[in-house]
C-alpha cells in the first residue's frame, strides 16, 4: 500500500513545481522582451528629446529642407536623407545579385571541396572592421573610379537623355556611387550566408524531379530554389539593407562628406550616419541637436524599411498558406 501511495503524493507536488517553473520562465520571457522594447523606445525618445530645440525653431521644414548651414543656424536633412537612400540602393543593385550567384554557386555548381572552404571565406568577410572596408574604399577603389570608371560614365552614360545627370560629374572618385559599391561589398557576406543556408534546406527530391523532366539549372534555381525560399531571401535581403542604411565609417571615407543635394552620383554626398559620426565630436549645443535629431531621422528611416519588409513577408506567408 505504501509502495503505490508514494507516486501519489509526490506527482502533485512535482507538478506544482513544474507549473511555478513555467511561471517563472514565462514572466522571464515577458521582462526580457519588454526591455527590448523599453530600450529601443527610450534610445528613439531621447534622440528627440535631445533634438527637441532645432525642431522647435525649424518645425517640419527640416526634414524637406536642403539647406545645412551650422554657421547660420540652418538646418535640413533632405540632402543626408537622400544619400542615406541612394547608396542603400545602390548598395543592393549590386549585392543582391551578386550574393545570390554566390549563394547558388555554393549549393549547386561548386564541387563538394570547394564548398566549404569558399563558404567560409565569405562568412570571415562579414568579420571584417568596417574601418577596414572604407580605408581600403579609399585607397584602391578611389583611384580605380578616378581613372577608369568615372570618365567612362561621363563619356557613355552621361550623354543619355534621362538617366545622363546621374553619370556626369568630375573625376574625383569620391562620391554616393563608390560608397555605393563598398556598401555592396560589406552586405554581400550576410545576404549571401542567408541564401546560401536557405537553399540548402530545400528538398533534393524537388530539383531532381524538376532536372528530371528536362529543367536546367537556371530554371531550377528560377522556378523552385526561389519560390521555396522566397520569404528567407527576402529576409536575408532586408538584413543587408538594413546594415547598408546604418553604416557610418566605411562611407565616410569615400563618400566625400558633402552636405549638398546633387542628382548626379558621382558627386560627393553625405549620409545621415557619417554626418553624425564626421561632426559630432566638435558639435556646439545647438549643433548637437541638429545631429541628434538626424539620428533620430535616422532611426525612423531604418525602422520603417524594417516594418515594411516585416510586412511584406506577413503578405507572403499568407499567400502562401492560400
Amino acid at each position: 500500500m505504501n509502495a503505490t501511495a508514494l507516486p501519489a503524493s509526490t506527482t502533485p507536488s512535482r507538478d506544482t513545481r513544474a507549473a511555478a517553473n513555467d511561471r517563472r520562465f514565462r514572466w522571464f520571457l515577458v521582462v526580457t522582451v519588454a526591455f527590448v522594447l523599453v530600450a529601443l523606445a527610450s534610445a528613439a525618445l531621447s534622440m528627440l528629446w535631445g533634438g527637441r530645440h532645432v525642431l522647435a525653431e525649424e518645425g517640419l521644414s527640416f526634414f524637406y529642407s536642403t539647406d545645412w548651414n551650422p554657421v547660420e543656424n540652418k538646418y535640413g536633412a533632405l540632402a543626408p536623407i537622400y544619400g542615406t537612400i541612394v547608396t542603400a540602393v545602390i548598395a543592393m543593385l549590386v549585392a543582391v545579385p551578386v550574393s545570390f550567384g554566390i549563394a547558388f554557386f555554393l549549393t549547386e555548381v561548386a564541387p563538394r571541396w570547394l564548398r566549404g572552404p569558399i563558404g567560409t571565406a565569405i562568412e570571415l568577410l562579414a568579420g571584417i572592421p568596417s574601418i577596414i572596408y572604407g580605408m581600403w574604399g579609399l585607397f584602391v577603389l578611389v583611384p580605380v573610379m578616378t581613372e577608369h570608371v568615372t570618365p567612362w560614365l561621363n563619356d557613355h552614360l552621361g550623354t543619355l537623355p534621362i538617366v545622363g545627370p546621374l553619370f556626369q560629374g568630375p573625376p574625383l572618385g569620391i562620391g554616393m556611387l563608390t560608397a555605393g559599391f563598398v556598401l555592396a561589398i560589406m552586405v554581400i557576406p550576410f545576404i549571401s550566408s542567408v541564401m546560401r543556408e536557405v537553399f540548402l534546406t530545400v528538398p533534393t527530391r524537388l530539383k531532381e524531379s524538376a532536372c528530371a523532366l528536362g529543367s536546367t539549372r537556371w530554371e531550377v534555381s528560377w522556378d523552385i530554389v526561389l519560390p521555396y525560399t522566397r520569404s528567407a531571401v527576402i529576409g536575408g535581403i532586408f538584413l543587408g539593407l538594413g546594415r547598408a542604411l546604418g553604416e557610418t565609417m566605411a562611407v565616410a571615407f569615400v563618400i566625400g562628406n558633402s552636405v549638398r543635394l546633387s542628382a548626379s552620383l558621382l558627386e560627393p554626398g553625405t549620409t545621415l550616419a557619417a554626418l553624425i559620426a564626421n561632426d559630432f565630436g566638435e558639435a556646439t549645443e545647438t549643433y548637437r541637436s541638429a545631429l541628434l535629431l538626424l539620428g533620430f531621422v535616422l532611426f525612423v528611416v531604418t525602422f520603417v524599411v524594417l516594418a515594411a519588409a516585416r510586412c511584406m513577408l506577413l503578405r507572403l506567408s499568407r499567400k502562401e498558406g492560400s
